[in-house]
């Protein structure tokens, strides 16, 4: 379902293998969260969408993990961003923005994205749905 979504809005991104339950259990004892359906069928069809530059659209579960622990640890950022256990990343803007789940109670109940700016530490809602960023950011239609 997602390949075939994403390849009807553009031909430029390519696919990696699915996520073994291996992954996906990884990001939900690492980072300790249940994912949502949405993000959880996604991964378990593709662990990861690529541009033809081979840059990320959606990260694979190890740049997930890597990504999420870093924000959440690095000591210089606890004196100058709010915590950031509230949100899962999963994608970034290339601009040092970053793309995420709210997660509440220790899970994502809602398909909300959100962008977080790393200028100005704000935590902005986006799309209602995983599925509608990634059309928007796709086809330009979210900006940041």
């Amino acid at each position: 379902m997602w390949k075939n979504y994403i390849e009807e809005i553009s031909k430029e991104y390519h696919f990696k293998a699915p996520a073994t339950s291996e992954d996906i259990l990884c990001i939900k004892e690492k980072l300790n969260v249940e994912l949502s359906k949405q993000l959880l069928n996604l991964l378990s069809e593709t662990n990861g969408i690529l541009d033809s530059s081979d840059y990320p659209l959606v990260w694979s579960t190890d740049q997930i993990v890597e990504e999420n622990l870093f924000f959440r640890n690095f000591d210089d950022y606890k004196d100058i961003y709010m915590p950031f256990d509230h949100l899962l990343f999963f994608s970034n803007a290339g601009t040092g923005d970053l793309f995420g789940l709210a997660v509440l109670n220790g899970s994502i109940q809602k398909d909300d994205v959100y962008v977080w700016d790393h200028g100005d530490d704000s935590r902005t809602w986006i799309a209602s749905s995983l599925k509608e960023f990634l059309k928007g950011w796709i086809t330009e239609e979210i900006s940041i």
